[in-house]
């Protein structure tokens, strides 16, 4: 059995594909499994550090504002299709799998158009255009969110899944890891990340709450993202009841830090979402607004709407005061709200996406001396 992941770009497409993988290995341990990812981005770290062979091809999208930048846009389309032809035809996979990113076009149309079973999955609410239009070639649309499946032309492709999520987070739930962090039980603990690279916005607001969130007892876990690590660590010199807070870089160990929390405050990409809501937290949200079709908004309106999440606009965070200041107060002093979002959280995470997704690919229909 020969299994082809392409995946790009963001951690967001990746780790859904490495999940993938992951479920795949481990009911078919002889299973061969290929990725084919971009030349320069995540996926050339993270995969190969699963355990997964990667190959590239050249991939980049298309520039709405400067026409003349889609010139290398078209020749990278030509480069990157040939370039997919040939792993194909060298791997033979049985299955292709694309999880999102500008690699995922050539390789999903040419194995189509090879007769080879092709799957895409949409991590986000709103489904991008890249997926919108790789729905002809593709034999199943795998979607995170009910309301994607409105989106797509083809009802009868579109199989409600879920996003999945590496294993560690489903077991999170289960470790003490807020003694392994040096919190107690009764410490209220709260989760800030603004996504792998952080988020200046957010990064503003947090020092703006430290001085009222300190008082009430609050202990933050920030994560500023490597490039601002070390401008936040010199700004909170000069606040009131810095002690309350642990800086963070970059985290290793995500699945331990959301389990320890009480709530997450966190941009709304779909696998961050994903991921919180496995481990049933709740969550204040502050969607990205630099993001195609505002999507991490929508993806934010699900979790609120199921009584997950609160949504906070960046528009919001102001100078004059702490909004995130007002919503966690409010929520440290509401025992009873707390515990509805987080059971709300623990409904809507699909700890079974990867088992989903997996008997949707029919690998039993290989035939026996493939496998």
């Amino acid at each position: 059995m020969k299994i082809l992941l392409t995946c790009g770009g963001t951690g967001g497409h990746i780790y859904p594909a490495v999940a993938i993988a992951d479920k795949i290995k481990r009911r078919h341990p002889h299973a061969r499994i290929l990725f084919v990812g971009t030349e320069r981005g995540m996926e050339q770290s993270i995969v190969p550090v699963a355990g997964y062979d990667i190959e590239s091809i050249p991939a980049s999208g298309f520039y709405r504002k400067n026409l003349l930048a889609n010139v290398g846009t078209l020749r990278n389309i030509a480069k990157g299709s040939a370039k997919a032809r040939d792993i194909i035809a060298r791997f033979t996979p049985d299955r292709v799998i694309g999880t999102g990113g500008y690699v995922t076009g050539p390789v999903v149309r040419e194995a189509a158009k090879r007769g080879i079973p092709t799957y895409i999955h949409e991590q986000n609410a709103v489904p991008g255009m890249a997926n919108r239009i790789l729905e002809r070639y593709a034999t199943k649309v795998l979607v995170s969110f009910p309301d994607s499946a409105n989106a797509f032309r083809h009802p009868e492709k579109v199989i409600i899944t879920g996003n999945p999520v590496r294993k560690e987070f489903i077991s999170a739930v289960i470790g003490d890891h807020r003694g392994d962090l040096g919190y107690c039980s009764t410490d209220f603990v709260v989760l800030v990340v603004g996504g792998s690279l952080g988020a200046y916005a957010l990064n503003q607001e947090i020092l703006r709450m430290v001085p009222r969130t300190s008082q009430a007892g609050i202990k933050l876990l920030f994560i500023t993202g490597k490039r601002y690590y070390g401008e936040m660590k010199s700004a909170l010199e000069g606040v009131l009841g810095k002690d309350s807070v642990r800086l963070i870089d970059y985290a290793e160990n995500m699945p331990a830090l959301i389990a320890a929390s009480d709530v997450v405050i966190s941009r709304a990409g779909a696998l961050a979402l994903a991921e919180i809501a496995v481990c049933g937290k709740a969550s204040v949200l502050v969607p990205s607004p630099n993001v195609t079709n505002d999507h991490q908004y929508h993806n934010a309106q699900a979790f609120e709407k199921a009584g997950a999440a609160i949504i906070v606009r960046e528009s919001e965070l102001t100078e004059e005061t702490s909004v995130l200041a007002d919503r966690l107060l409010r929520l440290k002093n509401n025992k009873q709200k707390l515990n509805s979002m987080s059971q709300a959280a623990f409904l809507i995470g699909r700890s079974d996406a990867a088992d989903i997704i997996y008997e949707a690919l029919d690998l039993h229909l290989i035939r026996t001396d493939q496998i």
